[in-house]
């Protein structure tokens, strides 16, 4: 048997003495365990069953970690099954399970938190028979960063399967703290922080979740990944038990009345995760795309990350005048960004030009379009241009004139929800931009689910609350710096974030984050199309230093790592291009803090740091040049709701 698994059956007799005999059946529970590669998490999973009664057989879970080394429970009694059309896996008997095998994942990504990836897991397949026989095959994979699982179901027949929901839920202990968004098809909402499960949307949460073990120095996310055409985009649920978070497949939409999936045998799901460690192991782990499929474009030199000169947060409707989209195609020249943005309503260009016009003036500067399109899928979202998009005859024949006038890239906006249709309609556009070359943002959409590692033209997904929304409301006014510091533990760890940041002006309602926190989100967020979202007077008003950083801050990045931080408080991440480290600090609380790093990182024995951090008041810098040697601790005092950026090299 592998020294990585144990197998233990327990026998246990009920006697029932005042009646004087032993009943004709026996409670068995089979037990097996798989640890990391590393030793620190292990799963466990158990069978139930009665002896003769396999109609009473279920299937559990239970997570832990090794911390002062001792392994310590993070959940457990979590459940497994799925029920399809004609077959419930609720209960389920195991028939096959226990070998094990290593697998080893090294790749390289285009975007995200670090160029070369590698990941190590311990994975066993576990097969289970429900109450008539059927077979399910859960997979587990025990990585040293965390855990995921998927379903599989073999092929019991030519007709295809419709899996309608998933018995899947994950119970964690009582008074555990979490970070958890409302659900909302589009993902843009806070993660407020508290202990008790209570939510305000009928008790729908949205993926990623971040929990806090109790007493434990140990964090747990919870999201998915590798959804296909064969899949839907899952929740949790706790209606129930406020503990127990069940994964929930979406409900019909009007035009879409399917529920769960439609697939022929054999069909897989995604893959469930759980990110496992230190905060620093939860913002710095690459499981996400680890156990996605891998790349499918064999030619990747025209995906190119970049800056982008963002046009609609400071003018709503810009992208119908000719010469504001000048305006913008002269402030990225002027930075050195690649890329401009048209957003929506190219399409009733006026003021001495049309789209086509403002295509031949960004690219006669060196500045590549991208452009703005309407999903077509939500009914109620009639931006224009809107029906060029859904079906392929259409998007074909639109991404074909794109490449004939020469535009890069496109953003899609305002998807229907995550019903199965939704993620075929995400891969398919995906497949079609890459035969045309053109790089994909998705907005008003899915969170990122391990699909810019197989198609790594998609460059960054929307699903945040975020510098947008200025624009619509006045929340983001006192919630942006708690929200800012809490986005890098949950959002941001799952994939590139398309928040539109680093903004000094005002859009319709006033933001109170200081100047040196704006800019060190060009840092603390990933995207691989950073959108600068600030007019340009703005951007040509800051003083020499930054203004020099904006024009020279990389998107892309070899290296990620979390120096400091706590969700909501403060943040200070360092991301490595080359040979420079870029340092970006936060303070997400209403009073000034002093930001605490260490150089331990750095390679060379000393190093030049560059400092650009807040000034006297919030709308002003103070900028600094110093020498400072491996290991030294860096302080840096912050306003409230301030910030600050460092270059080290």
């Amino acid at each position: 048997m592998h020294p990585l698994i144990k197998r233990i059956q327990l026998l246990t007799f009920c006697a029932i003495s005042s009646l004087g005999y032993t009943p004709a059946y026996s409670q068995t529970k089979q037990t097996y365990s798989v640890t990391s590669p590393n030793g620190n998490i292990k799963l466990v999973l158990e069978n139930h069953y009665q002896a003769g009664n396999d109609s009473a057989a279920s299937a559990r879970f239970a997570v832990y970690y090794k911390t002062q080394g001792k392994f310590k429970p993070l959940m457990s009694g979590s459940k497994l099954g799925l029920s399809t059309a004609d077959e419930q896996f609720s209960n389920m008997k195991l028939k096959t399970g226990g070998a094990i095998r290593g697998v080893t994942t090294r790749y390289e990504m285009l975007t995200g938190k670090r160029k070369a990836c590698s990941n190590a897991a311990n994975e066993s397949t576990f097969a289970f028979l429900n109450a008539v026989g059927k077979q399910i095959n859960v997979i587990f994979r025990v990585y040293n960063d965390g855990i995921a699982f998927r379903y599989q179901l073999p092929k019991w027949s030519a007709q295809p399967v419709n899996v309608k929901d998933e018995y899947t839920t994950y119970n964690i202990p009582a008074k555990t703290g979490r970070w958890m968004q409302a659900y909302d098809p589009s993902y843009e909402d806070f993660y407020p922080y508290n202990t008790t499960g209570k939510g305000t949307k009928g008790q729908q949460w949205a993926y990623p979740a971040l929990f806090k073990a109790n007493e434990l120095p140990v964090w747990y996310l919870i999201s998915e990944a590798a959804n296909s055409e064969v899949n839907c985009a899952a929740r949790l649920t706790n209606n129930n038990d406020l503990n127990s978070y069940k994964v929930t497949y979406p409900e019909p939409r009007k035009d879409f009345q399917q529920q769960g999936d439609v697939a022929p045998l054999p069909w897989t799901s995604q893959w469930h995760t759980i990110i496992i460690g230190s905060l620093a192991t939860i913002v710095q782990s690459t499981l996400i795309t680890d156990v996605s499929e891998p790349g499918k474009i064999k030619n990747t030199d025209w995906i190119k990350p970049g800056a982008v000169s963002w046009i609609y947060w400071a003018n709503n409707h810009g992208s119908k005048d000719y010469k504001k989209v000048v305006e913008y195609v002269d402030l990225a020249k002027n930075m050195g960004w690649p890329y401009v943005l048209i957003d929506w309503e190219w399409d009733a260009m006026t003021n001495g030009g049309n789209l086509e016009d403002a295509v031949k003036y960004a690219k006669s500067k060196g500045i590549k379009p991208l452009m703005w399109y309407n999903s077509g899928t939500t009914g109620w979202a009639d931006a224009t241009p809107y029906d060029r998009i859904r079906e392929r005859e259409k998007r074909v024949k639109e991404f074909d004139w794109l490449n004939k006038i020469g535009v890069y890239g496109v953003k899609v906006d305002f998807f229907a929800g995550d019903q199965q249709d939704m993620m075929k309609l995400y891969l398919d556009i995906l497949k079609d931009a890459a035969d045309h070359h053109l790089m994909v943002d998705f907005h008003g959409a899915t969170i990122p689910r391990g699909w810019s590692r197989t198609y790594p033209n998609l460059m960054t997904v929307e699903a945040v609350y975020g510098a947008e929304w200025y624009n619509n409301k006045d929340v983001m006014t006192n919630k942006a710096a708690a929200h800012n510091t809490t986005l890098p533990f949950t959002r941001n760890v799952v994939g590139s974030m398309d928040y539109t940041p680093v903004t000094f002006s005002n859009s319709q309602h006033p933001h109170i984050t200081s100047y040196g926190h704006e800019l060190a989100l060009s840092v603390v967020f990933e995207s691989g199309l950073q959108h600068f979202a600030d007019r340009p007077e703005a951007y040509y008003a800051l003083p020499e230093a930054p203004l020099n950083f904006l024009k020279t801050v990389p998107v892309a990045w070899d290296e990620t790592k979390l120096l400091n931080g706590y969700p909501g408080d403060h943040v200070v991440i360092a991301r490595r291009k080359g040979s420079k480290w870029y340092i970006g600090g936060l303070n997400g609380q209403d009073t000034a803090k002093t930001l605490e790093f260490n150089l331990d990182f750095i390679t060379q024995k000393t190093a030049r740091i560059s400092i650009i951090q807040d000034g006297e008041n919030d709308k002003s810098f103070k900028a600094e040049t110093k020498s400072l040697s491996k290991g030294q601790k860096v302080q840096v005092s912050c306003l409230p709701r301030g910030g600050f950026v460092c270059v080290v090299e």
